[in-house]
């Protein structure tokens, strides 16, 4: 059944009368140190429906999310599944009512086959004391026919699926965590189910989503990916600053409305500039990089220039960036900088001659989590601290609060706070001033707003823009089709390993990349050919 024929039905089926929420959240208050997170939230979620949870960074989604998995306990309010109160005793006090939870890290092994991991976290089932494996293959087959994946060989790794199969296994260890009972999860709680998958998978995951609310479960969905609200969701409901300012049918907004509903303001689309037809000068040369799934990278980078990289996943798209900064080692090719070669495979070098780079997975490979916030700001270069042998710690705090100031990291005191407890654009603007602070010539951003909301994403596309402003060229990767739209003076568009479209100007649209992405059957323009024949004839 496809979304667009299952949804009016289960708008219909959610709202035949007489039938009673499942849950209901009423005037939830919670308070740290005297401050309100939560002030008075209400809003209920019915039978086989979809509830967008949005808001941005700060607005309280979070701790609401925890209240209902009994991680904190509210202030004031109360909160009924199926009629019956949550009493706060403990975590199975939730799990009892029929409250799952599937979070962003599914907390699945990837060495573990898809059999072992729907019963992590409970017992197999036992006959005569020893585990009968014929009634646990049956009850993972049927936990995974909920969702839609029935065919997936139980024997299989999870390293060996695809995205979205990872969170469908997920969500289907959610919805049955008693192998005894056939009844399925009162309430389903999806915490940024996509925030990770690229985007061809995304459709996937939404139609498995769809699945569960169509046999009755109620669905939670927090994301901030905002055209998934309007594709999935039935309604919607929008906190900003621990308030609901908003439970609206979501056919009842246009995506601009609930932007300035979640915000506060609208965002302008910036102008764009022509690097390349204004002649600033070259920053980055990429000569013929081969590695990996990429087969020739081939492209300039300019002075004050947002360049974007586009393709779907195994286009060689996501390992570029890897490859200009020396994260992995070039098969061949070159990377210039200001008529430098960097070396290849060397990090190190890069960072010296000013070339900074985040990658997409900011907590496993751009961070450490067990620092403070302030740590992972200082960390790229903490040599400025030391006088006369001694680290000045007063120094170091002195320059990461104008970091924190400028970027407005959030909340106040956050550079002693470990930097997992931050939320995930806090996260990213330390990062960005990790690197900003280090006065980078180029700066390469990897899935730069993953993960990320509405209001973090304006943010920062704006320090993007007003680093750029300043002669710093940056190069985004992103699967994010709407972000490159939005930032971008050029896009390069990668397809089996090659750059295969250069787009400007009224070309850079997202019906347009994506066209380019899924194999759009014409000749690269001239402009692209002319840029690899140059750069070709340059190196030889």
């Amino acid at each position: 059944m496809s979304q667009a024929s299952a949804q009016p039905a289960r708008r219909a089926a959610a709202r035949e009368a007489g039938r009673p929420p499942r849950l209901a959240v009423e005037g939830i208050v919670k308070k740290f140190s005297g401050t309100r997170v939560l002030d008075d939230v209400s809003f209920e979620i019915l039978p086989g429906e979809v509830h967008a949870l949005l808001g941005h960074n700060g607005s309280g989604k979070s701790t609401l999310i925890k209240c209902l998995a009994n991680y904190y306990i509210p202030d004031g309010g109360r909160i009924t599944v199926d009629g019956e109160g949550l009493s706060f005793a403990g975590p199975g006090d939730s799990a009892r009512l029929g409250l799952r939870f599937v979070h962003q890290d599914l907390g699945l092994v990837d060495s573990c086959s898809v059999l072992d991991s729907m019963f992590l976290g409970r017992s197999f089932p036992t006959r005569f004391g020893v585990i009968s494996w014929s009634t646990a293959r049956e009850s993972a087959r049927l936990s995974l026919s909920r969702v839609g994946l029935q065919h997936l060989d139980l024997d299989s790794p999870i390293e060996e699926l695809t995205p979205s199969q990872k969170t469908g296994v997920a969500i289907a260890r959610a919805l049955n965590t008693d192998a005894s009972t056939e009844d399925a999860a009162a309430v389903l709680v999806l915490d940024e189910p996509t925030a990770t998958l690229p985007a061809a998978e995304v459709e996937n995951l939404l139609l498995i989503v769809d699945q569960v609310a169509a046999a009755g479960t109620a669905v939670l969905y927090v994301t901030h990916r905002l055209d998934e609200v309007f594709q999935v969701a039935d309604r919607l409901t929008v906190l900003r600053d621990g308030v609901n300012v908003a439970t609206r049918r979501v056919d009842e907004m246009t995506k601009d409305e609930l932007i300035v509903t979640m915000v506060g303001y609208s965002i302008e689309k910036a102008e764009r500039t022509d690097a390349v037809r204004e002649r600033l000068p070259e920053l980055l040369r990429v000569e013929g990089v081969r590695a990996g799934a990429v087969r020739d990278a081939t492209f300039t980078v300019h002075e004050g220039e947002i360049l974007g990289l586009a393709g779907l996943t195994g286009s060689g798209r996501e390992e570029a960036l890897g490859l200009i900064f020396g994260a992995h080692r070039r098969e061949r090719g070159k990377v210039l900088l200001r008529g430098v070669e960097l070396p290849a495979g060397d990090p190190a070098s890069s960072i010296g001659h000013g070339v900074a780079y985040l990658p997409a997975e900011r907590k496993t490979h751009g961070s450490i989590l067990t620092l403070t916030a302030a740590d992972n700001c200082s960390v790229t270069d903490v040599r400025r601290f030391f006088k006369r042998g001694f680290l000045r710690r007063s120094l170091e705090e002195e320059e990461v609060a104008a970091w924190f100031q400028r970027l407005q990291v959030k909340p106040l005191g956050a550079q002693g706070l470990a930097f997992g407890a931050l939320s995930g654009g806090n996260q990213q603007k330390v990062l960005f001033a990790k690197w900003l602070r280090c006065k980078p010539s180029v700066l390469l951003f990897d899935e730069p707003t993953q993960g990320v909301d509405v209001g973090a994403q304006r943010e920062l596309h704006e320090l993007m823009r007003e680093v750029a402003a300043d002669g710093t060229g940056a190069v985004v990767s992103s699967s994010d089709l709407a972000e490159l739209e939005a930032i971008c003076d050029r896009v390069l568009v990668f397809r089996n390993g090659e750059v295969v479209a250069e787009l400007t100007g009224d070309q850079i649209q997202e019906h347009e990349i994506a066209q380019w992405c899924l194999g759009r059957d014409v000749r690269a323009p001239e402009h692209v050919s002319h840029i690899s024949d140059e750069l070709t004839k340059d190196a030889s």
